[in-house]
């Protein structure tokens, strides 16, 4: 029992965008010990994502915008996890578009996930008395300056509140404050992962995401596009390891309520196209064009409050995780490129 309400076999648990890429990788480790409700408009997602996990009697998809109120009572498909009765005990909010090449259309999408969609899946956590999770981000930080590019929980960044990317850097910030506000107002124990730059399995294709488009033209043979210049690097976490980073902070005390995950040593996207040419056995060229507004530089994560707070340390080595994503992507790639040329 959790307060005064009764479990009756196991917690419930909401994902939003819970068939994106973090987000479908979430529902699936949960289903291990939760009944997960993965709810997504599938406006920057696909339903191949999660399509092996609709025949589990404890996975439940439901088709809707958090950016609009949710009152879970309106979906008689969730009576059978008795919503009625146990509500929900832990809600993650992944719901947000990341797309480098479609940001500009996104813009608007961007704002009010990080705005519309935050108060409405906070107001749910304060009915129910659930727990809460936000996926943040690195970019809270703004630019890392040239002397450290470590970046710890205290550090308050500079972020260019009007820029082109505002929408998003600056609404993760406000995101945050959401929050802050709902832990103090409400005594809500909701928490903050800020996020750093994640890769694996099911991120989309063709959307100036770097590492699923260097592996589908390296198995293509085109050229390896980076945008940007040969010295860019950044932190790669493979998304199993976020994924356990994210569960585990969910089941830390109150006080435990923003740490950052992800990997703590810097990768040059030039040495990862290099890689990922020669396991793929490719004879694709490395090209550079001018950076995408959504790719920028990045500094890597101060690890030691998730060490000490969560026991958590990402253990997959680049190689592993993308041999991983490589057979992934050589598993799905006729399926995927015909779902993303329909998108």
């Amino acid at each position: 029992m959790i307060g005064d309400t009764p479990i009756f076999e196991k917690k419930n648990v909401l994902v939003t965008g819970g068939a994106g890429f973090l987000g479908s990788h979430v529902c699936e480790r949960l289903l291990k010990e939760a009944k997960v409700i993965c709810m997504d408009d599938l406006s920057n997602s696909h339903i191949h994502n999660i399509q092996h996990l609709l025949q589990y009697p404890d996975f439940e998809f439901i088709k809707y915008d958090v950016n609009q109120p949710i009152d879970l009572n309106n979906f008689p498909e969730l009576d059978k996890f008795k919503v009625k009765f146990q509500g929900i005990q832990e809600i993650y909010h992944l719901a947000c578009p990341t797309s480098p090449k479609n940001f500009e259309d996104l813009k608007i999408h961007s704002l009010w996930a990080n705005s519309r969609a935050m108060l409405n899946t906070l107001d749910l956590a304060v009915e129910y008395k659930a727990k809460y999770v936000f996926g943040s981000s690195s970019v809270v930080y703004g630019d890392p300056p040239e002397n450290d590019i470590i970046f710890s929980e205290d550090e308050e960044g500079i972020v260019h509140h009007l820029s082109p990317r505002g929408c998003y850097d600056e609404g993760k910030r406000f995101a945050e404050t959401c929050i802050e506000t709902y832990r103090q107002v409400y005594g809500l124990d909701a928490k903050i992962a800020r996020i750093f730059s994640t890769y694996g399995p099911r991120m989309k294709l063709r959307d100036g995401l770097l590492i699923p488009d260097f592996i589908l033209n390296a198995l293509e043979g085109k050229d390896l596009v980076i945008y940007g210049d040969g010295e860019m690097q950044q932190s790669l976490c493979f998304v199993t390891d976020m994924v356990d980073g994210i569960v585990r902070l969910m089941g830390t005390d109150p006080d435990v309520h923003l740490v950052n995950l992800g990997l703590d040593e810097p990768y040059k996207m030039s040495h990862v196209a290099e890689k990922i040419i020669e396991m793929t056995q490719s004879s694709s060229r490395i090209v550079y064009e001018d950076p995408l507004v959504f790719l920028t530089k990045k500094g890597l994560p101060d690890l030691r409050r998730a060490k000490e707070n969560l026991g958590w340390i990402p253990l997959v080595r680049l190689e592993e995780g993308l041999q991983r994503t490589i057979d992934y992507t050589l598993a799905n790639k006729e399926m995927l490129s015909l779902n993303h040329s329909n998108e």
